[in-house]
């Protein structure tokens, strides 16, 4: 295979250098000079938060590109690595998870500052928001009155006899099952692999295909369906505010200041107003972000 990879024409690498690049390996170039690309993952309130990014950058006069709703961390990570997208809004609590898998911290502060330690020279997170998305399992308000459930704990003599849903990587993150299996020694029936904190988790938990599900504190769902978030006190769910992370070198000063000045107006209130506007009131994600960066005076 080694012969066969030696000979092959120039024509022939030439396109697979560029098909590289495209796909945001490593071998890509990075950035155009003077150009921010903001990606996203791929569920509502990250596009969300990236569409506010892009809006107040561009207000103030810096050149930008999108490419929302890429994947998942796994794949947005390698990407602002490699410098073909410039920033994205993470969490910074489940980002110290997938650069450092076995960290415990779990405050904001503590968080940012292993996440400081720990990136690649590359990449840096700017200022973290108070604002806060932490996942949480979540039970229908029926099974929380029944089993008498307000804490993770209260699963205990349960868990046993539930499925548990959510996204794919939820069965080997340790903010997760393995997290969950650590702290409070719950080991459960099945797990059902399903959206992030989506529609697909929102029914599956409503129509009992599963019994716990993982959903975001800021999900409209919780109020309109009655959902009951389970109390976390052994800290399994780490701090997630939502903090920028990106490709350093791109970053110009008026690109940071404005991105630092989002993250210093941007609450958890303010998170989940604009989500119930687009999950219940079925707004478009962009004239929602707008509206909310004039609120505070960023358009």
């Amino acid at each position: 295979m080694r012969k066969t990879a030696i000979l092959l024409p120039v024509a022939t690498l030439a396109l697979a250098m560029l098909a590289a690049c495209t796909n945001g390996n490593p071998l890509s170039p990075g950035p155009k000079k003077g150009q921010v690309t903001v990606g996203s993952a791929s569920f509502p309130e990250n596009v969300l938060l990236a569409d506010i990014y892009v809006s107040a950058l561009k207000a103030k006069g810096v050149k930008v590109v999108t490419r929302f709703n890429v994947g998942s961390r796994e794949v947005l990570y390698q990407q602002v690595q490699s410098g073909s997208i410039t920033v994205i809004p993470e969490y910074n609590g489940a980002l110290l998870g997938y650069v450092d898998a076995k960290s415990r911290a779990t405050t904001t502060s503590e968080i940012d500052s292993e996440l400081d330690m720990r990136l690649p020279a590359s990449m840096e997170i700017l200022d973290s928001s108070p604002a806060e998305d932490k996942n949480a399992l979540v039970v229908t308000g029926a099974t929380a009155t029944a089993d008498h459930l307000a804490s993770i704990a209260d699963l205990t003599p349960f868990a046993a006899g539930m499925t548990i849903g959510g996204p794919p990587e939820f069965k080997t993150r340790y903010q997760g099952l393995p997290g969950l299996q650590e702290k409070y020694g719950l080991t459960f029936r099945d797990f059902t692999s399903l959206d992030t904190g989506g529609p697909i988790t929102v029914k599956a938990l409503a129509d009992g295909t599963v019994q716990v599900a993982t959903l975001f504190t800021t999900d409209p769902n919780l109020v309109t369906r009655g959902f009951k978030v389970l109390a976390d006190p052994e800290q399994v769910f780490s701090a997630q505010n939502v903090t920028p992370l990106v490709y350093r070198d791109s970053m110009t000063p008026v690109a940071t200041r404005t991105l630092n000045t989002v993250s210093a107006k941007l609450d958890t209130a303010a998170l989940v107003t604009m989500m119930a506007k687009i999950v219940n009131e079925k707004k478009d994600i962009d004239v929602v972000a707008d509206d909310w960066l004039r609120s505070v005076g960023l358009r």
